[in-house]
């Protein structure tokens, strides 16, 4: 279910944000789906030094990523490897 911010705008429910900071480059970042079948529906690919912000959505159940970042969540940071 979505709720309102101040702004009217509706804002989606299951909104954790997990941020990606790419260590090398074509780093990819890909949004999987929620429901019966999971699939992919958004891909980034992020050159050494860039940030992702990303955020999960009614859509988006889960995110993969190859290559080498560094992933902050609000579990805490972790390193992923090429």
């Amino acid at each position: 279910m979505n709720e309102n911010n101040n702004t009217g705008s509706p804002v989606p429910t299951g909104s954790d944000y997990i941020v990606v900071k790419a260590k090398e480059n074509g780093v990819q970042v890909i949004g999987l789906t929620r429901g019966l079948d999971t699939r992919f529906h958004h891909t980034e690919k992020l050159d050494k030094g860039e940030v992702l912000i990303a955020q999960f959505t009614d859509h988006t159940s889960a995110m993969k990523i190859r290559g080498k970042a560094e992933i902050w969540t609000k579990h805490g940071q972790l390193e992923s490897e090429s």
